[in-house]
């Protein structure tokens, strides 16, 4: 909860447990509780969890000044009967809190933007339009922010992406309205930081039904310590894609057809991450253009020679697929990577490529599952292999910004039952080591098979 939200149900308790008969200074505190919630409409923002406790703020501050002009009070009774009534309405704005994205732990403050590309020598196969293929992209990257440098929002567009990712969940299409209040610890459209060596990069494809900002936290982690990453918001794979003149794209279920015959629907599967390894290396050929360019703010400022894949589910698999076909991608790491859409000849040839997946305890115990039985054949065939893990009490959404969201994350179903800020410490140790090892050569214990510091993993 944030800092009112925590203030508000506190002088409400205070008032309710007073010994009677209460001081005249405590009769005002339900009125000093509703001053405040007004402050917090204005300052941090309504969210429909504090309903309740509006209206039991707004009761007591009637009765209780009531009370003060006609000299008595209520029984004792009643207030501790009320105390009841107070812990049931602060509940839910605790177990639903706005999201809060850790601080980074590199040295660098954090940029990020967001922008359109459009690459006209490819067709959008999921529209039923004759166009170019055309997706968002957003960039987070080492920055030195000025004082009109505002802190971006998790969403940025969280009236569209809030009620679609509710609706994916099976949840009320208002349930996830307060991640408008979040906040990141990143500026949007601050300057670049400067330096003398280029910045490595790291592409991010997200999963099926997932968008580019879902795993905020750890671009932001990677941003802090110098990476520029670029996370590819999959058009029409994605949950939604908002397009900067107002066009929505919602994801096209045909694209990844469920309850399809296993022939049909792993040619559409091996279609939609052509298209996604499609979305990556037209990206980076984007930001070549871009480096090469002395007009530009990204001129000289990225290593193309150090270049890191990554990717949850589906896109895990489009991490695969592009790292097997273009030499340009130096390091790969998938998330419970999801195999069927994999092209034959990469399963087959396998990938050069230093490489590490991490899979949850939820997708690693189907041993026998199609998924499961294609990376068996594959992994072998992996020539740098730097291990394959799973991680105990996780299940598939725990890779994301999720784990994040709500301590009653596991009763809803998002995720496994290891503590989220535990899930988040471990899964974030391993992304930044492999790529501080990979692309910057730094040594790291983690993958030595030593799993002393994280009983919870395991080798897969």
């Amino acid at each position: 909860m944030r800092l009112l939200e925590i203030i508000i149900p506190l002088l409400l308790a205070i008032y309710l447990i007073w010994p009677h008969p209460r001081l005249r200074v405590v009769r005002f505190a339900p009125a000093t509780a509703l001053s405040l919630t007004l402050l917090h409409f204005l300052v941090e923002g309504y969210r429909w969890q504090m309903i309740p406790l509006y209206i039991l703020t707004l009761l007591l501050t009637i009765s209780s000044l009531y009370k003060i002009r006609i000299q008595a009070d209520w029984p004792a009774a009643a207030s501790y009967l009320t105390v009841i009534l107070l812990a049931v309405s602060t509940a839910l704005p605790v177990l639903l809190p706005v999201p809060a994205i850790p601080k980074p732990g590199g040295p660098l403050k954090v940029g990020t933007t967001i922008f359109e590309l459009t690459d006209e020598s490819r067709k959008e196969l999921y529209s039923g339009k004759d166009e170019a293929r055309s997706f968002m992209v957003q960039i987070w990257y080492p920055a030195n922010p000025l004082p009109e440098n505002n802190k971006a929002p998790w969403m940025s567009r969280s009236d569209i992406y809030g009620p679609a990712i509710s609706t994916f969940l099976n949840l009320p299409s208002y349930f996830l309205d307060h991640l408008a209040l979040a906040k990141t610890p990143a500026y949007i459209d601050a300057p670049i930081a400067k330096t003398k060596i280029p910045y490595p990069m790291i592409l991010f494809s997200h999963g099926w039904n997932g968008f580019n900002a879902q795993n905020t936290g750890q671009m932001i982690q990677l941003a802090s310590r110098g990476y520029f990453v670029v996370a590819v918001n999959h058009t029409y794979g994605a949950v939604a894609t908002v397009f900067p003149d107002g066009r929505i794209a919602y994801n096209n279920p045909n694209a990844l057809p469920e309850g399809a015959p296993d022939a049909d629907y792993e040619i559409a599967a091996r279609k939609l991450v052509q298209q996604w390894a499609g979305d990556l290396g037209f990206t980076l050929d984007e930001l070549s253009i871009r480096n090469n360019d002395k007009s530009d703010s990204y001129y000289s400022k990225l290593d193309f020679n150090r270049i890191g894949v990554y990717g949850h589910s589906t896109g895990g698999g489009a991490a695969i697929q592009f790292c097997g076909i273009d030499p340009r991608c130096k390091a790969l790491l998938g998330m419970d990577p999801f195999m069927r859409p994999v092209s034959a000849e990469v399963l087959a040839n396998g990938i050069t490529q230093p490489a590490f997946f991490m899979f949850s305890q939820g997708w690693a115990d189907l041993v026998d599952s199609k998924n499961n039985q294609l990376f068996n054949r594959f992994y072998p065939n992996v020539t740098d292999s730097k291990g394959a893990i799973s991680i105990n009490g996780t299940k598939h959404y725990d890779f994301s910004d999720l784990p994040l969201l709500s301590p009653i994350a596991p009763q809803l179903g998002l995720k496994g039952p290891l503590n989220g800020n535990r899930v988040t410490e471990i899964v974030n140790t391993y992304l930044i080591d492999f790529f501080e090892m990979t692309l910057n050569g730094k040594p790291s214990n983690l993958f030595s098979g030593n799993f002393t510091e994280y009983p919870e993993v395991k080798l897969k």
